[in-house]
């Protein structure tokens, strides 16, 4: 299988942000998480994902509602529903992400050994999943800590790192290059999921293609970085290919990096990097537009 790399020409492919259309060109997307410890995962998940797609709705699971309320008061472009009512707006959203900011668990040697926290945010994912198994889905955060390999519906895109490539696949994520693209492009065409495996390189595979995603920087080994990357990538997931999506969402988020790097040094967090991530979308689509 050929290796190909991601470029800023990639974004030809693009689909979303079109200059023509209604609010609903680029699409409608869900996002479902938060907890009384993890609100600001959602916060960066939703301010990525809102700069693209039209409409954004959110739920969290928790009862209280001070936990919507203080992720309000940090985002206003999003729409936040009850989660009794998420049924209808995950049945009308054309990519749904959940787990940024769910309770996690624990794993021992690939085998769950769940608190009642983390059953619960099992509980829920699954109920969603199992529920709606031919919706676009995106699983991070505390949702991609609690699945099994078996509850993934078909087509579902993952983005784990080191730690969860190896609590979700039960194997560690290949060191060499060349043997991780080929891990990835076969566990992708044998599980049918589309995984962006996060490192120095990012790797993502449908099974059908491997992409290699380069760049980035130290700084972005920080907290909520992983987030970032799931907002961006539900996004456009609304009108894109899972594929294109997570590559392009890795992209912008490690150009993001490069470019905080040279007035910030490593100096940066997931915050600046979400608010970079739209400036170098606009350098690269200028760029693209611009007479060769």
């Amino acid at each position: 299988m050929k290796l190909e790399v991601f470029t800023q020409s990639s974004f030809r492919e693009n689909k979303s942000l079109s200059d023509v259309g209604t609010k609903y060109s680029s699409g409608q997307v869900t996002i479902i998480g938060g907890s009384r410890l993890f609100h600001g995962a959602p916060v960066l998940a939703l301010k990525g994902a809102s700069r693209i797609a039209g409409m954004v709705f959110f739920a969290t699971p928790e009862e209280d509602r001070e936990i919507a309320e203080k992720i309000k008061s940090s985002l206003g472009s999003f729409v936040w529903v009850p989660f009794e009512d998420l049924d209808s707006y995950i049945e009308k959203s054309e990519a749904i992400l959940i787990g940024p900011g769910l309770m996690r668990s624990h794993i021992k040697e690939h085998d769950f050994v769940c608190d009642k926290e983390g059953a619960d945010s099992r509980d829920k994912t699954l109920k969603y999943l199992l529920r709606y198994p031919r919706k676009k889905w995106l699983v991070d955060g505390g949702s991609l800590q609690v699945v099994r390999l078996v509850d993934l519906p078909e087509g579902t895109a993952v983005t784990p790192n080191k730690k969860e490539f190896e609590m979700l696949f039960g194997e560690e994520m290949e060191s060499d290059l060349t043997k991780r693209g080929e891990q990835i492009v076969s566990l992708a065409r044998k599980l049918k999921l589309v995984i962006l495996a996060k490192d120095e390189t990012s790797l993502v595979s449908d099974g059908e293609r491997l992409i290699r995603i380069e760049g980035g920087n130290e700084g972005l080994v920080k907290g909520g970085v992983g987030d970032v990357i799931a907002g961006v990538a539900v996004g456009l997931m609304a009108k894109n290919t899972s594929l294109f999506s997570l590559a392009a969402a890795s992209f912008l988020v490690k150009r993001a990096a490069e470019k905080l790097a040279k007035t910030n040094d490593l100096m940066f967090n997931a915050d600046d990097l979400v608010e970079m991530v739209p400036v170098v979308y606009r350098e690269v689509m200028s760029d693209l537009r611009s007479p060769q």
